[in-house]
């Protein structure tokens, strides 16, 4: 190839000038690909910048609902967790975020309406978002790069997934994995924050000062209900999704992901049954998995006090001051063995020698098993 770049025979030029067509009609065409693929989103979405991408625009496909049709709560209103709330069942699954001391519960009742609220908590700016389709509750710094974003939702879906948009940019973002896939920020990943699903009663207990999100959202929906029932039993195939299922585990099976120096892993809820903690240790970190049964699931019945439990499951280092802690289930409490101290499922020492000492939090999160592997397919899985 370089002997006929540089060469200066007749037969090199005529090659040159027939590998700069060739090139040039490639280029043409993929133009006039990608112009034809996003032509469908160009009238709605006029300051997306379509020539930036990272994924191939037929992944993403309409979810049904228009550009904000699943309305985003960008005023949300709390009250104290510890005023009576009639409303929300102790066993119902609440999003709990705790930063620099303001701790807030997110209902699913009501995210699964509305999928993302914009708020700010301990002084930072953050988006929670739920996904109910894969069952993804990720809550994210809305600052990147200096520039304070809130967000809302597409309309889209992609492997499932939720895709958010920025409205300073009208970038799309993948809720799954934080990251812009199209628009000008492609490429730019938000920083995750740590959260974790329990059930109302349990945040109530941990956090009694904490906040709560109201049904005060400026929005008239059936809160309580869920629209999506009966989506989790095992044996149902996700919607929408167009890659194949793993078939390593039920796509509906949930699980608790880690993630670290680029490798993954997950624990089925299935593990729980007979370890509801999990020692173990990843990629050189000595984990832990702490769970706990008694949380309803928000997309079973149609009424969600009226559905099944299921465990709610958080991650944790289990490395504490030079020390590393082995936990262990001791009268329905969950205790170290080197101390005795109790802990709770947000990873802090209630009582005993450790008490205020505090385990840091691992990313990844609780997701039914198909989106985890859709995204991540080379993810190991934990067997004990």
């Amino acid at each position: 190839m370089r002997a006929i770049i540089f060469s200066r025979s007749w037969y090199a030029t005529a090659a040159r000038i027939a590998l700069l067509v060739a090139l040039g009609w490639w280029a043409l065409q993929a133009g006039g690909w990608f112009a034809r693929a996003a032509a469908p989103y160009q009238a709605q979405w006029p300051q997306t910048d379509f020539s930036r991408a990272a994924v191939d625009l037929v992944e993403i496909t309409s979810g049904g609902p228009p550009k904000d049709g699943i309305p985003a709560v960008d005023n949300p209103q709390f009250v104290s967790a510890a005023e009576p709330i009639d409303w929300l069942d102790p066993r119902e699954p609440v999003i709990s975020v705790e930063i620099d001391g303001d701790a807030r519960a997110y209902p699913l009742q009501i995210l699964i309406y509305h999928e993302i609220v914009n708020d700010t908590v301990g002084g930072t700016p953050v988006a929670v978002t739920f996904c109910p389709l894969c069952n993804a509750s990720l809550v994210f710094d809305r600052r990147v790069e200096g520039e304070l974003l809130d967000f809302g939702t597409t309309g889209m879906l992609r492997k499932s997934d939720l895709v958010m948009y920025d409205r300073q940019s009208e970038s799309w973002w993948q809720q799954f994995t934080g990251t812009a896939i199209v628009g000008a920020h492609t490429g730019k990943v938000l920083t995750q924050i740590p959260s974790s699903i329990v059930a109302f009663g349990d945040f109530v207990a941990g956090y009694p000062g904490g906040k709560v999100l109201t049904r005060r959202t400026g929005f008239i929906r059936p809160y309580g209900r869920n629209p999506y029932r009966g989506y989790d039993a095992m044996g149902n195939l996700p919607f929408l999704l167009d890659d194949p299922v793993d078939e390593r585990l039920p796509a509906m099976e949930r699980v608790i992901g880690v993630s670290h120096k680029g490798r993954n892993r997950i624990y089925p809820f299935a593990a729980f049954r007979d370890q509801p903690v999990i020692n173990d240790e990843f990629e050189g970190i000595p984990l832990v998995v702490f769970s706990k049964e008694g949380t309803l699931s928000v997309l079973d019945r149609s009424s969600i006090r009226e559905s099944r439990e299921v465990p709610a499951a958080s991650a944790y280092r289990r490395e504490l001051d030079g020390d590393t802690l082995h936990f262990e289930v001791r009268d329905a409490e969950i205790r170290d063995r080197e101390t005795g101290s109790r802990w709770d499922l947000f990873g802090r020492c209630v009582a005993g020698p450790l008490r205020g000492k505090r385990l840091e939090a691992l990313p990844g999160g609780v997701h039914f098993a198909f989106a985890w592997l859709a995204f991540r397919p080379d993810t190991e899985i934990y067997s004990r």
